[in-house]
C-alpha cells in the first residue's frame, strides 16, 4: 500500500472537481479523501497500489471539463493512517 498527497490549484472549486476525483478514485479501488481548501485549492489524499495511484494523479492533473488545473503539488509517502473508503470531506 502506497500513499499520495496532492494539492490541486487553479480553477478547481465549483467545477465538480471533488466528484470527478471521487469517481476516479473509487473506480481504481483507492481509499482516502478529497477536500476543498479555503485558499481555493483542493486537497487529495489517496492510498492504493503504486500503479493505480499514478493513473489517479494523471487524472487529477487534467481535471473535469470545466476545471483549469494550473498545478498539482504531489508528495509520495508511506501511509501513516489507514482509510477504508474514498470520501468527499466537507
Amino acid at each position: 500500500m502506497e500513499e499520495v498527497y496532492c494539492r490541486a490549484q487553479g480553477r478547481v472549486q465549483l467545477v465538480m472537481f471533488r466528484d470527478f476525483t471521487l469517481r476516479k478514485a473509487r473506480s481504481l479501488g483507492l481509499v482516502g479523501y478529497v477536500h476543498n481548501q479555503g485558499d481555493g485549492s483542493v486537497e487529495v489524499l489517496a492510498q492504493g497500489t503504486l500503479e493505480n495511484l499514478k493513473k489517479f494523479v494523471a487524472h487529477i492533473q487534467k481535471g473535469p471539463f470545466l476545471a483549469r488545473v494550473d498545478r498539482v503539488d504531489t508528495e509520495w509517502r508511506k501511509p501513516s493512517e489507514m482509510y477504508h473508503s474514498f470520501e468527499i470531506v466537507f
